[in-house]
């Protein structure tokens, strides 16, 4: 039941189709900023003609007062965009238009050279020769492309920046509802469960009770039906587990090492014998008193101790497990010597789904996570692991 693997893939599909979109997307635009390129140069060339015959017209008299240069002067005012600097070639600025220093006629020339070096050094600028040869007049437009034009190539770049939000922000906003939602099927199925088991339950316990009195003659029967009475003890134990699940469960002072001991003799009973069970000795250490819930930690490190059996290949192996301080915490870890797991699945195996067992649910570890996050205020991950070599589970609870 790898979903995450599909999940995983999924996404390496979406990062494609955005850079796909994002490629043609700067393709399209370049191919516009080329055009618009293109057009600002045809524009600057107008503008210079337009200066040409203004200086041929200067330089005469008599067409100075008879010619009529309306259509020069709107060509010069029509430029609003694009920046221009008319220099002569004594490398004096005559005039310059849409540039920093230049107010409608008039020209802070200080400023204007400050722009056009910083043109030069920017490597933006371009240069039209506005001389005529003929009448002794040298003179060159600088020009650069419009803040339009400039803000056109950048466009790819925001659009892709609005892109990522709105698909961040959107799977934030989809993951919230539905976890929410999960978890509103987890805590059905958990009550729903508990239910469930009360009925027959109750109704087994009172055959069991029937059966005893039935019984009281045979020693034999009367052993069994306490063995029986132990395993519904023991269903009433997972129903109680299941009906925590959703609600605020009552934290009580416990010597984790004893608790953790109990855990130990219940799950070891049910091991291969050749699985060796290395714990610390209650009676060998000092009391370490945390606030748990004695039968939701419980279901925390039967979970462990469980994958950790089924993870022992040949049934031959050691489960350890080790208890210390870290700051205001209380550490155990749960090692085997199992299969182990690969790195890139440390956060995965927390996932509601995931299992590597071709029967599993993958409910234990994501239950476990919540009850000790949740429940518990503290924290459990896998501490380390290699495959081949087993796997160190580490949970810390607040002391």
């Amino acid at each position: 039941m790898d979903i995450y693997a599909r999940k995983s893939s999924w996404k390496w599909y979406l990062a494609a189709g955005g850079v796909l979109i994002v490629s043609l997307s700067l393709v399209y635009t370049k191919y516009i900023a080329d055009q618009l390129a293109a057009r600002e140069i045809q524009q600057v060339s107008i503008w210079t003609e337009a200066q040409r015959s203004l200086n041929k017209v200067e330089i005469d008299t008599f067409q100075f007062f008879h010619c009529d240069l309306t259509l020069e002067a709107r060509v010069l005012e029509l430029n609003t965009t694009i920046p221009v600097i008319l220099v002569n070639q004594s490398g004096e600025i005559e005039d310059a238009l849409n540039v920093d220093g230049s107010v409608g006629t008039s020209i802070d020339t200080t400023k204007v050279r400050k722009a056009l070096n910083a043109m030069f050094a920017s490597g933006t600028v371009d240069s039209i020769d506005a001389s005529l040869p003929r009448e002794q007049i040298i003179k060159k437009v600088y020009f650069a492309h419009s803040v339009l034009l400039s803000q056109l190539k950048w466009y790819p770049f925001v659009q892709l920046l609005l892109i990522g939000l709105f698909i961040v922000f959107g799977y934030m906003a989809f993951s919230a509802a539905r976890r929410a939602e999960e978890n509103q099927v987890w805590l059905g199925m958990a009550k729903e469960t508990a239910h469930q088991l009360g009925t027959p339950i109750t109704a087994i316990l009172g055959w069991i009770e029937t059966l005893r009195l039935t019984n009281e003659d045979h020693a034999s029967n009367l052993e069994m039906f306490d063995e029986l009475g132990k395993d519904v003890t023991r269903l009433e134990l997972v129903a109680d587990r299941f009906s925590k699940i959703g609600a605020l469960p009552e934290l009580s002072p416990v010597n984790l090492y004893e608790q953790l001991e109990l855990c130990r003799d219940y799950m070891q009973r049910r091991a291969p014998r050749k699985v060796a069970f290395v714990f610390p000795d209650p009676q060998a250490e000092l009391p370490l008193m945390v606030s748990i819930n004695p039968p939701l930690f419980d279901w925390v490190v039967e979970n462990l101790l469980r994958n950790a059996i089924d993870a022992i290949e040949g049934g031959i192996g050691t489960i350890t497990a080790i208890v210390y301080k870290e700051a205001n915490f209380a550490c155990i870890d749960i090692s085997d010597t199992g299969k182990g797991i690969p790195a890139n699945k440390f956060k995965t195996v927390f996932k509601p789904g995931y299992s590597t067992k071709t029967r599993g649910w993958g409910l234990g570890l994501s239950l476990s996570q919540r009850i000790v996050q949740q429940y518990h205020s503290g924290k459990i991950f896998v501490k380390r692991s290699e495959p081949g070599k087993g796997a160190t589970f580490t949970i810390k609870l607040p002391i």
